[in-house]
């Protein structure tokens, strides 16, 4: 049996996990859906204080980003998103497709996997 891959990328998680129930009926073999960011990183929910905690760049602080020096944080800090002035999406969210619905499929049902997840909305 041989297996084929498809990365899909969606708006939201919900979009995602709507395009693989519609995928339901076929041989999947491996899924998963995941949030992609430009910046390395779970999130800034880990400071408790900015005033008296260790915050190394405002990148750091706005974006969340764990970065592995000084220098890779300052530059993410020069984003738009980081100060608060982009115009970008609403409540300064990074718009576009930002899920990635991850498909192991055998290779019989590859097209119309490929097929189903552009229906919804997939860039593949």
């Amino acid at each position: 049996m041989a297996e084929k891959n498809i990365l899909a990328f969606f708006n939201s998680p919900e979009q995602a996990k709507e395009a693989l129930q519609q995928l339901q009926g076929l041989n999947l073999i491996d899924t998963s859906i995941d949030r992609v960011n430009a910046y390395p990183g779970s999130g800034s929910d880990h400071i408790s204080n900015p005033i008296t905690g260790d915050v190394p760049s405002l990148g750091y602080l706005t974006l969340g980003g764990d970065f592995n020096d000084r220098d890779a944080g300052v530059l993410a800090a020069a984003s738009v998103s980081a100060s608060g002035m982009s115009a970008g999406g609403p409540d300064n969210k990074v718009t576009g497709k930002d899920t990635v619905l991850t498909i192991v499929i055998d290779e019989a049902d590859f097209e119309q996997a490929l097929k189903t997840v552009q229906n919804a909305g997939a860039l593949v």
